[in-house]
């Protein structure tokens, strides 16, 4: 078996303009692809593709689309996105959907993939909010389901969000499809105050630490096990559960976060299934060491990826 490096799809140069002093740390993503290149060199570093309308339609409604494309969305929907509309949105926004779909399709023939960024899990079917105009969870989904379809093959997405923020949107627009399952740890304290209801959701109280963190996902992980069989993974792998994170509110340290990966990837090889992870959230007061905690989070699925392709058998999927 030939093995191949890991593919991660970015999306940094395509700039989102903002205004002097916004909270959105849009230099983490350059930093990130820069420092994985000169740290990472078995990984292979790849301009992501742009989803195409019929993909986002997959997930979103059409006036929505329409509306984001063409400039004419409602200003209340873009003041709670928290970007001000301009053609170049547009386009990146396209990008970070078209990254997690190519991670996902990647995931199912080499194990694993990363999109640099994605993770907009807090876009609806009709709205953005909270950074995220497009979800590009769902839409991966729902376009690996589709093209799986025409083969006459089923596809059942697990989506393992650990992010500090509930993924409200990816369980709106999932919400009574038995196809993929959401779970989600979040911050009980934490945005977005008004809950959407996940398959599974695990709310974690203010100051959390590593132990309470990783016993809350194991068992969480327990009852996935019960409940869903998946045949591929959507891990969404915030940093911002970290300890100095501006907006997290918890008390995770490093350490606390490379455990939960390797719980994740090991829970993962053990069902033989291929993964596709988005950096999601992070908004660390240091923004270098939070990107460098990324970085390790990205060497850890290359080392999965290097233990999925030894499998003796054939993982769910392939």
């Amino acid at each position: 078996m030939v093995h191949r490096g890991l593919c991660a799809f970015y999306a940094d140069h395509f700039v989102l303009p903002l205004p002097a002093g916004h909270r959105f740390p849009m230099a983490k993503y350059a930093w990130l692809r820069e420092r994985i290149a000169d740290r990472l060199p078995g990984v292979c570093i790849q301009e992501a593709p742009a989803a195409t309308d019929g993909q986002l339609l997959l997930a979103h409604d059409a006036a929505y689309v329409s509306a984001i494309i063409d400039g004419s969305i409602d200003a209340r929907i873009m003041k709670d996105i928290g970007f001000p509309w301009s053609a170049p949105m547009v386009e990146r926004s396209r990008r970070s959907v078209g990254a997690t779909v190519a991670a996902l399709e990647t995931a199912m023939t080499q194990g694993a993939a990363v999109n640099l960024a994605g993770g907009t899990h807090h876009a609806h079917a009709a709205a953005g909010s909270g950074f995220c105009v497009f979800n590009d969870i769902a839409v991966a989904a729902r376009s690996l389901q589709q093209k799986e379809a025409a083969q006459g093959r089923r596809m059942d997405v697990l989506v393992i969000d650990l992010d500090v923020h509930q993924g409200d949107g990816t369980a709106t627009i999932t919400a009574g499809d038995s196809s993929i399952f959401t779970l989600s740890l979040q911050g009980r304290d934490n945005y977005p105050f008004t809950r959407a209801r996940s398959d599974l959701d695990v709310e974690l109280p203010s100051g959390c630490t590593d132990e309470l963190y990783l016993q809350a996902l194991q068992e969480a992980l327990v009852q996935v096990d019960r409940r869903f069989s998946a045949h591929a993974v959507v891990y969404v792998a915030g940093v911002d559960v970290h300890e100095n994170d501006r907006l997290g509110r918890l008390g995770v340290t490093a350490d606390g976060i490379a455990r939960r990966d390797i719980m994740v990837f090991d829970w993962c090889l053990r069902r033989g299934l291929p993964v596709a992870m988005c950096m999601a959230g992070g908004y660390g007061k240091d923004l270098s060491a939070m990107v460098d905690i990324q970085v390790n989070s990205v060497s850890r699925l290359a080392q999965f990826q290097r233990q999925w392709l030894s499998l003796e058998q054939p993982a769910a999927g392939r």
